[in-house]
């Protein structure tokens, strides 16, 4: 499935340099990823982009010159970029995903986390492409696990919230949208602070000073290449089948707090732990978590979608290039 587009090229011959006119393939089928530069937009667009889509990415401070630049609030600029691409599906990546930052800044955090996720699905309609919105655990008050698609959701915090209430804002104006509701999520990142699970290598590495870790909340990292993975067979399958729409799970498997995170992370690196401490009390600063709001994930499993990368492998592949003490590559990867 693709097409034929001329693409100019600079080729270096001896002498002199030329402006040449080539064939490209141009896959047939279009998706556009809002959010392209963060941890998960990127492994988005790397997945379809692999997969004989034709992938276009926006963002906003970042974007260049990779992806577009767009403003998600500039319902203009949105309306502009969706009708030149014309995509079959939008997969809505941006957000404010920062729990203590949607309680200092709650204004700016709804409008991308709601205003903007209402508009993206009226625009979806418009071109009839099938939007994915991106959602969260933190919907749940994580008293009653494993939560299914259908269950009541009682968000903790102002995140939970807003991402609450832009699930509701897409599904009012875009019956045919789908909503996924991930976890915590870590993956191949740009900085360590860009996921909540990388942030503890520093911690995990100096391991001449001791270091508390929470051992409350339960977790279920999952990697961003599986939630890529699932995104594009969601809208593969969608593509034959104009019923798979609506509210969706997915999430790694393995139940771990941040202690025992950083206990994996010291094992799969050959890395001391003694000097990690677990924290059984509940946080008292910072918005409030839930304990334990494992999903259950069985809607799509149904469906014959997934990919679980072990915890183990996937946070190897995604710290080593972090890694301060070199020596210790030898024993992990020789």
């Amino acid at each position: 499935m693709v097409g034929r587009e001329k693409e100019l090229k600079i080729r270096f011959v001896p002498g002199r340099c030329e402006l040449v006119e080539e064939d490209v393939d141009i896959p047939n089928r279009r998706v556009l990823i809002t959010g392209a530069t963060g941890l998960l937009g990127r492994a988005v667009y790397k997945e379809f982009n692999e997969n004989s889509w034709h992938a276009v990415g926006c963002g906003y401070r970042r974007a260049r010159p990779k992806f577009e630049q767009v403003n998600l609030l500039d319902s203009d600029a949105v309306h502009v970029i969706i009708q030149d691409f014309q995509p079959h599906v939008i997969v809505h990546c941006a957000a404010e995903r920062r729990p203590d930052v949607v309680e200092s800044q709650p204004d700016a955090a709804s409008q991308i986390n709601v205003s903007a996720a209402g508009n993206l699905a009226k625009e979806a309609v418009g071109v009839g492409a099938f939007l994915i919105y991106i959602s969260t655990d933190y919907v749940f008050d994580g008293t009653n696990p494993p939560y299914k698609e259908n269950d009541v959701p009682n968000p903790l915090n102002l995140y939970g919230k807003t991402k609450l209430e832009g699930e509701k804002a897409v599904l009012e104006n875009n019956e045919g949208a789908a909503v996924l509701r991930i976890p915590i999520l870590y993956g191949e990142v740009e900085r360590l602070d860009e996921s909540a699970v990388t942030i503890i290598f520093d911690k995990v590495q100096y391991s001449n000073k001791s270091a508390n870790m929470d051992h409350w909340q339960q977790r279920f990292p999952t990697n961003v290449k599986d939630v890529a993975s699932v995104c594009r067979q969601l809208a593969e399958k969608r593509m034959l089948d104009p019923s798979v729409k609506g509210t969706f799970h997915w999430s790694g498997n393995e139940q771990m707090t941040k202690y025992e995170m950083a206990c994996a992370i010291a094992d799969a690196f050959n890395l001391p732990s003694s000097h990690l401490r677990p924290i059984t009390d509940s946080p008292v600063v910072g918005a409030l978590r839930p304990r334990n709001a494992r999903l259950d994930c069985s809607r799509l499993e149904m469906l014959g979608i997934g990919q679980r990368t072990p915890f183990r492998v996937g946070i190897k592949e995604s710290l080593w290039p972090f890694l301060v003490d070199k020596r210790w590559r030898q024993t992990v990867f020789h």
